[in-house]
């Protein structure tokens, strides 16, 4: 079975970068509001970025995770380390320092969380706190700890929900199809997503939501709250799942009795909570292989882009957007340039959005 790594090179070298990619449709405003977006480089010459983020606290910076295990502060043209974990951290594949989460209050308290894998392959999140300027490694309080039985699947993304949880990405433990069915097993952390009260001691930890084959890369509106998830598929479809702020919760996303909208394993579904299906899926057809979930933008730099959600694929660079309404997509159109070996979005202080090249580039969206 084809594995689907995020961070694999030899995915990009065999699929290609500049790989043809079936037509998609462009919905209202398509052709010519797409035209009027395009991606500006704002940095270059990172060691293997991952993920971006900034807390909202300080606009003017970026926050840039490399993989090895160290996370940049970009501002003002320069750069500098803000945290350096490299000798606690496996690196390479899908393993590394995967993200970076500021607590929403961390211009008070300096408190911000990374997700890695660390030197026997499995996935710890971890809270330090900072002086401001540098984070602080002797800070180190360990959250949450989850074996992993394979070296792919991961997970990785941590991000603040509006309930001012930690939420945590977890994959299925790995290797290919969920052979040890993680997915609609409720007893294991594996495959679900995670959220954590960080200010209870001990931190208190909860199933948010399950049936998840590899959530690298989720968001919340930071408008309305909303979830949105990019849950990497197996050898066909790829998905991007959402549910509403006001969802009750426990969402099952039916990995691995389905793959995007298709059955995939002749299992039952898991009866708790709500199946949700995916709002919207592409193939594997002109070499797609992983949705890298994005954000929906909210920023002021691009007016036309307004509440239009973006994703793309790692394999490909295709980057498409957009708009949710009543739960449907809609105006769903594929934007007019590409990121090579794209690894994230990230979201500045102000709502503006940024892709993330594992090649070493950074890009914002901007008027065309």
């Amino acid at each position: 079975m084809r594995r689907l790594a995020l961070v694999t090179v030899l995915l990009a070298a065999s699929a290609g970068i500049a790989a043809v990619v079936a037509v998609t449709a462009f919905g209202t405003g398509g052709a010519s509001a797409a035209q009027q977006v395009r991606l500006a480089r704002v940095a270059s010459g990172l060691d293997a970025p991952v993920d971006l983020t900034v807390p909202r606290s300080e606009p003017g910076r970026l926050y840039v995770v490399e993989q090895a295990g160290r996370i940049l502060v970009l501002a003002g043209g320069r750069r500098r380390v803000f945290l350096d974990i490299r000798r606690l951290v496996k690196s390479g594949g899908e393993q590394g320092l995967l993200s970076v989460a500021f607590d929403p209050r961390y211009r008070r308290n300096h408190r911000f969380y990374v997700d890695y894998t660390d030197q026997n392959g499995d996935t710890r999140v971890v809270q330090y706190r900072s002086n401001g300027r540098r984070g602080l490694p002797g800070t180190a309080r360990q959250l949450l700890f989850v074996g992993q039985p394979y070296a792919n699947h991961n997970g990785g993304q941590l991000a603040f929900g509006p309930d001012g949880w930690l939420y945590v990405g977890m994959g299925d433990g790995g290797s290919g199809g969920d052979p040890q069915n993680r997915g609609q097993n409720l007893q294991t952390r594996l495959a679900k997503l995670l959220r954590i009260n960080v200010n209870a001691k001990p931190a208190r930890i909860e199933i948010a939501a399950y049936g998840l084959r590899n959530p690298w890369r989720f968001s919340f509106d930071r408008a309305t709250g909303d979830l949105w998830i990019g849950d990497v598929g197996q050898g066909e479809w790829e998905e991007v799942d959402y549910t509403p702020r006001r969802s009750p919760g426990l969402e099952n996303y039916g990995w691995s009795v389905y793959e995007g909208r298709s059955a995939f394993k002749h299992e039952d579904l898991n009866p708790a909570g709500k199946l949700v299906m995916p709002i919207a899926v592409y193939s594997h057809d002109g070499g797609n292989c992983t949705v890298i979930g994005g954000f929906v933008y909210r920023g002021r730099a691009v007016p036309s882009a307004r509440g239009r959600y973006y994703y793309g694929d790692w394999c490909t660079g295709i980057i498409w957007s957009l708009v949710q309404r009543n739960g449907q997509a809609t105006s769903v159109r594929r934007e007019p340039f590409r990121v090579p070996e794209l690894t994230s979005f990230g979201e500045g202080a102000r709502g503006e959005l940024y892709a993330v090249s594992r090649g070493g580039s950074v890009y914002r969206l901007a008027r065309g």
